[in-house]
C-alpha cells in the first residue's frame, strides 16, 4: 500500500440462495445476497457510498442499485466477462484507499438456469458478430470450442494428458462433497469423466461448468471502520488486471493467459510469491483454466500444470487446496462466477468454512494468504486479487 493511503479489508461476504430457484428474479439475487453482506459486515447500510455490479439491467449498474435503495457516490460497471468481479475489486481497493469512497459493494445475481429451464434464452451465449468477431463468426466458432482448442494445444505442446485434465475434475467434485450447498457431491473418478459425451473435443461433459442460478456480494471498506465490524478483516494485500484479445487470430501463444500479467501484478503488490499461498479460488468453467491458471499464476512452470495438479494436490487436504466449495465444475456457475471466488477465499481465511471443507495449516489454524484468480471471455481477461488476514 502506497504510503499515505488507507488499507481496505474486505468486511462482508455472503451468497444467495444457490442452485435451482425457478421462482425468483435476479433482482431479488442480488438484494439477498447484498443484505446478507451487509449483516455479515456488522456495519450500517448507511455507510455504503460504492456500488459495482454487471450483467443486468438497461443502466448497470444504476439501476440495481436502485433496486436495492442504494445512492452511491462512486460506481463502477466493467464487464469484462468473469474476471469482471476481480477487477471491480481492484477499482474499489483503489477508490476506497484514495478517498473517493468509505464502504464499496459488490453485488452480482443470475438466473441462467431457470432462464433457460423457462424458454426466456437459450443456452448459446451470442457475442454478436461485429467488428473484429466477424471474422470469426461464420465458422461458427463457440466459446468453448475457443477453450477446447486451447486445451489442445497445451496438449500437443507440452504432453498434457486426458487424465490431467480429467483428474481436476475429479478433485473438484472432492471438494463439493464438503459443501452442503453445492449442486453435484456424488464423487467421480477418471473414468467416469472421460466416459461422458464429448462437448467440444477434449472437454467431455464433466468437465465443463454446471448451469445454476443464485448470486453473492462483498462489501470493502477503509481500514478506519474495521474495528466496528462483526468478524476479523481479510486485507486486500495486492491486485493485478490484464486483457489479452477477443479473436484467436489475435492470440500469440493459446497456452499463455492474462494471469500471467495480472498475477506478476498482483503478488508484486502484496509483496509475497505465489509459494507463500494457502488456498486458491481459480475460475474454472472448464478443466483446462484451472491447469493453466496454476501454470501462469506461478505455482509450477510452463506445462507442468497437469503433473502440478495430480495425487490430490488441489484438494481440502492437498499441498494447496483449489476451489474449495467446489468451484464451478461441482458447487455453482450462474454465469459470471467471479464473485464467488472472493466469497470462498474470505471464508477460508476467517477459517468459517463448513467442517470437512475448512483448509488448516500444518499448525491447525486457517490460511493467512489466499488468491482469487478470475478469466474473463476465452483467457481475454484476467483478475488477480491477494487476500490475507491478520
Amino acid at each position: 500500500m502506497t504510503p499515505g493511503k488507507r488499507k481496505v479489508a474486505v468486511v462482508g461476504v455472503a451468497l444467495s440462495d444457490c442452485g435451482r430457484l425457478d421462482t425468483v428474479t435476479p433482482y431479488a439475487l442480488h438484494a439477498l445476497a447484498a443484505r446478507r453482506a451487509v449483516a455479515d459486515s456488522g456495519l450500517d447500510r448507511s455507510l455504503v457510498d460504492g456500488f459495482a455490479s454487471a450483467g443486468l439491467g438497461t443502466l448497470a449498474p444504476i439501476d440495481v442499485a436502485e433496486y436495492l435503495g442504494l445512492r452511491p457516490t462512486w460506481v463502477d460497471s466493467t464487464s469484462v466477462g468473469g474476471s469482471t468481479w476481480e477487477v471491480m475489486a481492484a477499482h474499489a481497493a483503489d477508490a476506497i484507499a484514495a478517498g473517493h469512497a468509505n464502504a464499496v459493494l459488490l453485488a452480482y445475481g443470475s438466473t441462467a438456469r431457470a432462464d433457460i429451464k423457462a424458454g426466456r434464452r437459450t443456452a448459446g451465449l451470442p457475442f454478436g458478430a461485429r467488428g473484429p468477431a466477424q471474422f470469426e463468426a461464420p465458422y461458427g466458432h463457440t466459446l468453448i470450442a475457443k477453450y477446447a482448442m486451447a486445451a489442445r494445444r497445451h496438449m500437443h505442446q507440452y504432453g498434457t494428458t486426458l487424465e490431467q485434465l480429467a483428474d481436476i475434475a475429479v478433485q473438484t467434485r472432492a471438494n463439493a462433497a464438503h459443501n452442503p450447498y453445492a449442486m453435484y457431491r456424488t464423487p467421480l473418478t477418471v473414468d467416469e469423466v472421460l466416459g461422458g459425451p464429448v462437448i467440444a473435443d477434449p472437454f467431455t461433459r464433466l468437465q465443463c461448468c454446471i448451469r445454476s442460478d443464485g448470486g453473492c456480494a462483498v462489501l470493502l471498506a477503509a481500514e478506519e471502520y474495521v474495528p466496528d465490524t462483526a468478524k476479523p478483516p481479510v486485507w486486500i494485500a495486492g491486485t493485478g488486471t490484464a486483457v489479452s484479445h477477443t479473436t484467436m487470430s489475435e492470440w500469440e501463444d493459446f497456452t499463455t493467459t492474462p494471469a500471467t500479467v495480472s498475477g506478476r501484478l498482483a503478488f508484486g503488490r502484496a509483496g509475497v510469491t505465489p509459494q507463500e499461498i494457502e488456498v486458491a479460488q481459480l475460475y474454472d468453467a472448464f478443466t483446462y483454466m484451472t491447469l493453466v491458471t496454476l501454470e501462469d499464476l506461478g505455482f509450477c512452470a510452463k506445462g507442468e500444470g497437469g503433473a502440478f495438479a495430480a495425487r490430490g494436490r488441489l484438494t481440502i487436504g492437498g499441498d494447496l487446496p483449489v476451489n474449495t466449495d467446489g468451484g464451478g465444475l461441482s458447487a455453482c456457475h450462474p454465469g459470471m462466477r467471479g464473485l464467488f471466488l472472493l466469497v470462498e477465499a474470505v471464508r477460508q481465511l476467517r477459517g468459517e468454512a463448513e467442517e470437512g471443507r475448512q483448509v488448516r495449516t500444518a499448525g491447525g489454524r486457517p490460511p493467512r494468504l489466499a488468491v482469487a484468480s478470475g478469466t474473463g471471455g476465452w483467457f481475454c481477461s484476467s483478475g488477480t486479487v491477494i487476500l490475507a488476514r491478520d
